[in-house]
Order: structure tokens, then sequence, then C-alpha cells
């Protein structure tokens, strides 16, 4: 029954055969599932397109989709050595490619088969995005980094601090050109709005250390 409906039953007021009005049901309440859910974090939302910096890595999930050549479509997934098995083609290597990369590696890697092929690689699950938090978190571990993300939105993610962490000296590690770097992070200040400028965006590979 519809909403409209069950509104104009309530509304009224039936009588019984002596002419006594009888007491109107309450309507129910929304059940939890109806209401709308809760937004998903940048860390877990599906992700719309892979960021500028992408390039494939082992787990990640591809589509590949030839033009009127179904049977050379599918979805794969990147091996741990980094490559991808497709008819025809057997392993073809996709770590360490951008999608557009791929694409034309595998367009020019078909023209023995297909006439004029015309190739899209669609990026499903971005997998080997990940970011690490470790210490005095209530839920350690890894995390997927399918979209722009925070040092403080990972801590959160991550159940927020324990009772007893050092939340003054927080480090982010990361190793950009070789060379290991080191980012501090004072949780206090950002909570407080001071200095948010330490609360930089975390990239693949990122480990965040909570004393």
């Amino acid at each position: 029954m519809s909403a409209l409906a069950l509104g104009v039953i309530v509304g009224l007021t039936p009588l019984v055969a002596n002419g006594a009005p009888q007491a109107t049901a309450e309507p129910a309440p929304p059940s939890p599932s109806a209401q709308a859910p809760a937004p998903a974090s940048p860390l877990q939302a599906p992700a719309t397109e892979p960021p500028a910096d992408y390039v494939i890595g082992p787990d990640d999930v591809l589509a590949v989709l030839y033009w009127r050549e179904k049977e050379l479509s599918g979805e794969v997934t990147v091996r741990p050595d980094g490559k991808i098995s497709l008819p025809l083609l057997n392993d073809v290597t996709a770590a360490g490619l951008t999608p557009s990369q791929l694409r034309d590696r595998l367009t020019e890697s078909s023209r023995k088969f297909v006439e004029d092929p015309n190739v899209t690689v669609v990026v499903r699950q971005m997998n080997s995005r990940k970011v690490f938090i470790t210490g005095e978190v209530e839920k350690p571990g890894f995390y997927p980094l399918t979209g722009p993300a925070t040092v403080l939105q990972l801590i959160a993610i991550a159940g927020g601090l324990k009772e007893y962490a050092n939340a003054e000296n927080i480090s982010i590690l990361r190793m950009e050109d070789g060379k290991s770097l080191s980012f501090r992070f004072n949780y206090r200040d950002v909570a407080a709005r001071r200095n948010l400028a330490q609360n930089i965006q975390l990239r693949s590979g990122d480990t965040v250390v909570v004393p």
C-alpha cells in the first residue's frame, strides 16, 4: 500500500455499529533499512575515475573491451607478476602502465588478429592503491585508497586514536624517488583547527605511525 493511501486511511475515524469512534492507528516508524545510507568514506568509496597519477598494479581489476569483438573482451585481475591474460594475446604486462598506455599496447598487439582494433580499458577496482596505519589506533592495518583522503580521515576510518596514543607526534612515512620522507602530524592541533597544512593528502604506499 502506498504512503499516500496509508495516510488517507489513518486520517479517517471509522465508526462501529453503535456510533462510537475507534482509536486511529499510529503509523509505524520507518525501518532502519528504509533510511538513507551513510556516505562512504573517501578510502572505501567506489572509484568513478582513476586519479591523475594512477598506474595499474597487482590485484587491480580491469575490464578490457573490444568494439565488436566480444570474444576478446573480458574482466581480468592483474596477477602478482603484473600481467593479465587475454584471449589470443595470452599474457600481457599491465603493471606500471596507465590505462591509456595499456590500451595502446593492446591495440598494437591485437593488429595481427583484428583489423583496426578499437580497445577500451576500464578500471573496475583499484586494489593496488593502499595506505597503512599502525600503532595506537583501534583498527590498524591497510586500507584501499580509491580517492583523495587525508591523515585525519584515515585515523577516523581506523576507529580513532586509543586512549594513550601520543596524539602530538604522529608520523607519515613515504617513499618518493627512492628516498624515505617523514612528515609530522599533530592530531590535537588539527582537531583545534590549527596548522591545518600538516593534514596532508595521502598517497598510495604511505604509512601513518601513531606512537
